[in-house]
């Protein structure tokens, strides 16, 4: 099919060739409405919805990575989220290099709701700054901090360490939408070489930049799908169909735990009265002798459950049997 022109590469062939262009002259492309590109092989996953809700999880955990990092490093630092992108997992892979370190951390779900991985990278020059400030340097960027640069064995120690530290506040991140439990697994130095994860496995990156002490480094988080699809899951559960929140949660819980304890026995009393006795006299009683006690003939009788008074009540026989009528609730009950 042959190409339309658009008007303005007419007007700018005529004005070519009245000026005594060459008509072979590269023709500048239409500067209209420009489209995105959808990827049919890679889907979007997640909604926007779905993200804010990293987002905002993350967005906590920054100001508690930078309230650690001022106190750890005893240093000033500035701790901002940049992007919460979906892709997928070779993306985030390839764009690492063979020498470069990745920490593994496990995931866990409360009451065993499911579990996962969560992929930690700190860039070097910024991992490097922390260690030479822990040390008690000034935490000035190493020379010689580039992407191919090899950490060595007590430097891995101290990125263990120091990570530990940033996993630690993962988990009042995500306090307000749900308990999670973060713990390092290890630290991989041979990221190409592991089988955790599928590289067209769809996984949300998210970017997290920190300047410290003039030294410029982000943490970039790498959450799978297989983590993310139990998140959501228990989230939804927690909203009604309509989409809001539960509000009856707490009745829901209530009404549960009748439920398991109303086949509970518990002993109910009716009290007649009361009577004080010396025990001179209980020792010279005998069958036909008469205890006072100390109410009206028609008084009420006091009914408990266990030890609390519950109701309040008349004697009287049920089915040839000595029986109590209930007749209001105690003060004490309401």
């Amino acid at each position: 099919m042959s190409e339309v022109l658009s008007q303005s590469q007419i007007d700018e062939l005529l004005a070519s060739v009245m000026g005594g262009g060459s008509l072979e002259k590269d023709v500048s492309k239409d500067t209209g409405e420009k489209y995105r590109k959808y990827d049919f092989y890679s889907p979007k996953k997640y909604t926007k919805d779905k993200l804010n809700i990293i987002k905002n999880a993350h967005e906590n955990y920054c100001r508690l990575v930078s309230s650690r990092l001022n106190s750890l490093l005893r240093a000033s630092s500035q701790v901002s989220m940049i992007t919460v992108e979906e892709e997928r997992y070779y993306e985030f892979s390839n764009a690492l290099s063979d020498n470069d370190a990745m920490t593994l951390i496990n995931a866990s779900l409360k009451n065993g709701d499911g579990s996962g991985m969560v992929y930690m990278y700190i860039t070097a020059p910024l991992m490097l700054s922390m260690i030479d400030r822990m040390l008690g340097g000034k935490g000035e960027e190493p020379q010689n901090s580039s992407s191919q640069y090899a950490y060595t064995d007590i430097e891995l120690l101290l990125y263990e360490n120091i990570a530990r530290y940033l996993v630690a506040v993962m988990k009042d991140g995500w306090a307000n939408y749900l308990e999670m439990n973060f713990s390092i697994e290890k630290i991989e130095t041979s990221h190409g070489m592991m089988q955790e994860i599928g590289m067209d496995e769809i996984v949300v990156i998210v970017v997290i930049e920190v300047i410290l002490n003039n030294v410029a480094g982000k943490i970039n988080i790498c959450i799978p799908s297989t983590l993310l699809t139990n998140i959501f899951g228990i989230l939804e559960n927690k909203k009604s169909p309509n989409g809001r929140s539960v509000g009856g949660a707490e009745d829901n819980t209530s009404r549960e735990i009748f439920e398991i304890i109303k086949e509970s026995d518990l002993e109910v009393t009716a009290k007649i009265g009361n009577a004080t006795v010396m025990l001179q006299d209980v020792y010279d009683l005998k069958e036909g002798d008469i205890i006072n006690m100390n109410r009206p003939q028609n008084s009420h009788v006091d009914i408990f459950v266990e030890e609390n008074s519950w109701f309040k009540g008349k004697l009287g026989i049920h089915n040839k049997n000595m029986a109590v009528r209930v007749s209001e609730i105690s003060r004490n009950k309401e």
